[in-house]
């Protein structure tokens, strides 16, 4: 028993019970345990930031997946072009979080530095008929960003809250790697449709995308699906499909009871013409690759709709 009692606070939890045995000292511990941990629920919840649009815009998609490297970019980038490929007559934003390794300056070929309205707001720079705003757009493309977190949190509100968006319909989000203070920051402080989540099939990027997932179930931001990136490639010749990892995104999409929205092959065009700063819907718009994003933007496009309150209801 008096190894059980490791420190001076479980010795003060015992001495309130009216019985010295193992029972009482446990229901004890979880009575104190739960009283705590409704206490720091109710003081986070107090700080909680409140929900604010991004004025100029009206839906917001997440582009996210807790591992780096598999394709989270190139999806948001496609994504963008695909969706203003298929509602020709939409506005389409791209707004690049990811401040220690910004993708869209290249992806979109734009390395220019954003002019400002009157009221110090920054314009967004456009190609491709789309909207931009990206860190990278404001450090120079050579140099690190060797930034503590609260400069990155500045930075990030600043992208939020300092852009001059111009009517957009869609706006995504590029998210950077992981589950932290970038993601919570989006969450709290943004209205969010949904969120797309990007993967491979092998087990070490299948476990943490499925944190991800969790993270955003648990903060009730909706999971469009699951887009299953570089799993696939096909024979020039031949053109026969070889699987290279497996079954685990299929698992994934069980798991959580969503969509696979897409299976975007691991293809030398999409990544020659991301290279070249032109993403393969608009550099091959009739290509199986670009017409693979179309269908992935359509489906977004009737999650959407399906999230929409009838006007008889507001």
């Amino acid at each position: 028993m008096h190894n059980m009692i490791k420190n001076r606070s479980q010795l003060f939890v015992l001495s309130k019970c009216s019985r010295w045995n193992v029972n009482t000292f446990y229901d004890c511990q979880k009575t104190d345990n739960s009283k705590l941990g409704n206490r720091q629920a109710q003081l986070m919840a107090r700080g909680l930031p409140k929900q604010k649009p991004i004025t100029g815009v009206k839906q917001i998609i997440l582009v996210a997946s807790g591992k780096g490297g598999v394709g989270k970019s190139t999806t948001a980038v496609n994504l963008s072009a695909a969706l203003k490929s298929v509602e020709p007559n939409k506005i389409v934003g791209l707004l690049d979080t990811d401040v220690y390794g910004p993708s869209v300056p290249l992806m979109m070929n734009l390395h220019e530095t954003p002019l400002l309205t009157r009221d110090n707001m920054m314009i967004p720079l456009v190609n491709y008929g789309l909207q931009c705003m990206s860190m990278g757009f404001l450090v120079d493309d050579r140099s690190p960003v060797i930034w503590r977190g609260l400069m990155v949190m500045s930075a990030l509100e600043k992208l939020l809250r300092q852009v001059a968006w111009d009517a957009v319909d869609y706006l995504v989000v590029d998210t950077p790697p992981g589950t932290g203070d970038t993601h919570l920051s989006l969450i709290q402080n943004l209205p969010l449709e949904g969120v797309v989540l990007v993967t491979t099939p092998q087990a070490a990027a299948v476990e943490v995308t499925r944190r991800g997932a969790v993270m955003f179930q648990r903060l009730k931001v909706p999971i469009i699906g699951v887009v299953q990136n570089m799993n696939t490639v096909v024979c020039p010749k031949c053109h026969h499909s070889l699987s290279l990892y497996g079954h685990g995104t299929e698992a994934l999409t069980s798991e959580l009871g969503v969509d696979l929205l897409q299976d975007i092959p691991m293809d030398p065009a999409i990544t020659e013409t991301t290279d070249q700063g032109k993403p393969i819907v608009v550099a091959l718009p009739n290509s199986s690759q670009a017409e693979a994003y179309k269908t992935l933007a359509r489906k977004v496009i009737t999650f959407l709709k399906k999230q929409e309150v009838p006007e008889n209801k507001i």
